[in-house]
């Protein structure tokens, strides 16, 4: 038998389907194998990327972000404080923390009925409804603030019957937060959805088979699951809530007298007048609370999943 013949007969064995193949048969189909290069990357070496990484990072957060507390710590503690417990700050700063406050818990309720249909039925415009959600990201701003002012106004479509009724929405404390709803809700649905898309039908089942009902399977089972993502889309909704400008300066009315200024139409104002050092102050402190309540959110993150996982 020719050596050839032998290679051919060997493989067709070894091809066949059922056959045991042997340890040294195996060592020898791998070491013909190509390896890949260790330094076979698609993207270049760790040096390049992060020195690009830390620049991006730099320029677009860092300095920013530096530059704030220069400007800030430019003025005296005594100006400092001054400055950030004056009436009108506090007012404002009371008013943006208020109504982001209403507006993110009112986005965890709206947010996981809006991911709950759109993950768990099928429906005629299902993919429609679920790319509005995206409206709030792709709309400018002012254009929100600007149909909601006027929809809700004493002449608008809503409120018009609203205020026959004795009920102001534009240029209150409830305009403002239906703007806040309007800009926050994207945040909590689309946290929750893809861990709705995840969630294992078994587990609603099990507890139905164990004698739970629908609200203990739901606050016991499916709201445990989710509550480390409705955390994070809270978190993001209170914290776009809070330095929101454009969808509130219009709705708002910016009354000193009725409260209904928000930080960041103080800091734009304090800017107008030039007064760069108040404007970082303020927004030091804006910056302070954001972070705080991201730091918070994040630990709770950790802990819940801890305990979900059992780590």
């Amino acid at each position: 038998m020719s050596t050839d013949t032998a290679k051919l007969l060997y493989s067709s064995i070894a091809a066949e389907p059922g056959r045991r193949v042997l340890p040294e048969e195996k060592e020898k189909t791998e070491s013909k194998r190509p390896r890949p290069k260790k330094n076979g990357r698609v993207i270049p070496g760790f040096g390049l990327t992060m020195g690009i990484t830390i620049a991006m990072l730099s320029l677009l957060i860092l300095i920013p972000l530096a530059s704030v507390f220069v400007y800030a710590f430019r003025m005296s503690p005594a100006e400092f404080w001054g400055t950030v417990t004056s009436a009108n700050v506090l007012y404002a700063f009371r008013t943006s923390i208020v109504t982001a406050l209403i507006a993110a818990l009112i986005n965890c309720v709206f947010g996981i009925i809006l991911a709950w249909v759109l993950v768990r039925y099928e429906f005629p415009g299902k993919r429609l409804l679920d790319g509005l959600i995206e409206l709030p990201f792709a709309l400018p701003t002012a254009v929100a603030g600007i149909t909601l002012s006027k929809m809700y106004s004493t002449t608008g479509v809503l409120g018009g019957p609203l205020s026959r009724l004795g009920l102001e929405i534009s240029y209150t404390h409830i305009g403002l937060t239906i703007a806040l709803v309007f800009i926050g809700i994207p945040f909590v649905v689309r946290a929750i959805q893809p861990v709705l898309e995840k969630l294992d039908y078994q587990y609603e089942e099990a507890a139905f088979i164990l004698g739970a009902g629908r609200r203990t399977t739901f606050f016991r089972i499916i709201l445990a699951e989710l509550r480390p993502a409705l955390l994070t889309g809270f978190g993001l909704a209170f914290a776009r809530g809070i330095g929101e400008y454009g969808s509130v300066i219009y709705i708002s009315g910016n009354s000193a007298k009725e409260h209904t200024q928000v930080v960041s139409y103080v800091i734009m104002q304090k800017l107008n007048y030039m007064d760069y050092s108040s404007a970082t102050a303020i927004a030091l402190i804006m910056l302070i609370i954001s972070f705080l309540m991201l730091l918070f959110i994040n630990i709770v993150q950790v802990r819940q999943s801890r305990r979900t996982n059992n780590v």
